[in-house]
């Protein structure tokens, strides 16, 4: 069996034009993932975890090495190099993201972010299923149905969190990057995050996964990797 994505000799570092300096993001990375894997970075913050998942996602553009990704719809490819189309479609169809930070247009409901998602997955002529799935994922993570209908500029930090992981989640991706997604959650929707993470799991999502909660990720993880100062300690 061939890894799913498989990241060699990556480095990205970052030019601070302001005061003419330059920080290395992450320096030297080299791992493989396997088929179905949940594989788990830790490190402290500004260790360059995030750096990677970025990179992987090509939000950030690696300077060197590759990332190699088994994909359905292309085969192999290297996710340093591919063009822009290709990208875009690997983040819809395949690759999701879970951010700590919730990235929606300024007038879409909370409900809306979820369906979109939803609708990508299932296609429009499965809408009512689309419906059911996103109403079933708003309940789970306790968005209050009277909040559906709002903009989620109005929503506390944890709550934004949980929006932007029903999203992600709902779309069932072969590859699930995870930046911290426990961050800001108390422990009752931590619960929830880890419920939905194993329900992929077994369903055979592989997953790449930041965390400062150790304990968290405690019987979750296939393989752990620390970072320090940009490099795989």
């Amino acid at each position: 069996m061939r890894p799913l994505l498989s990241i060699q000799d990556l480095s990205k570092s970052f030019v601070l034009h302001n005061v003419g300096r330059t920080v290395t993001g992450c320096s030297h990375i080299s791992f493989d993932i396997m088929p179905g894997e949940f594989v788990g970075i830790t490190g402290r913050s500004g260790s360059g975890k995030s750096t990677i998942l970025r990179c992987i996602y090509r939000t950030n553009l690696p300077e060197s090495g590759s990332i190699v990704y088994d994909s359905a719809a292309f085969g192999t490819i290297d996710l340093c190099t591919c063009d822009e189309r290709r990208v875009l479609y690997l983040r819809k169809n395949e690759i999701g993201y879970v951010s700590q930070f919730l990235d929606a247009l300024p007038r879409q409901s909370a409900y809306d972010i979820v369906l979109k998602s939803a609708l990508e997955t299932f296609g429009v002529e499965e809408a009512e299923h689309a419906r059911e799935q996103t109403e079933a994922m708003l309940r789970h993570f306790n968005i209050d149905e009277n909040h559906w209908e709002l903009f989620p500029r109005t929503f506390s930090g944890g709550e934004k969190l949980r929006l932007n992981i029903a999203a992600a989640m709902i779309k069932r991706p072969r590859l699930l990057l995870l930046d911290e997604p426990t961050a800001s959650l108390d422990n009752a929707s931590k619960l929830k995050v880890r419920e939905l993470i194993e329900q992929l799991k077994g369903q055979g999502t592989t997953m790449l996964g930041i965390f400062h909660d150790l304990e968290f990720m405690e019987g979750l993880c296939d393989k752990e990797f620390n970072m320090q100062k940009g490099m795989m300690a």
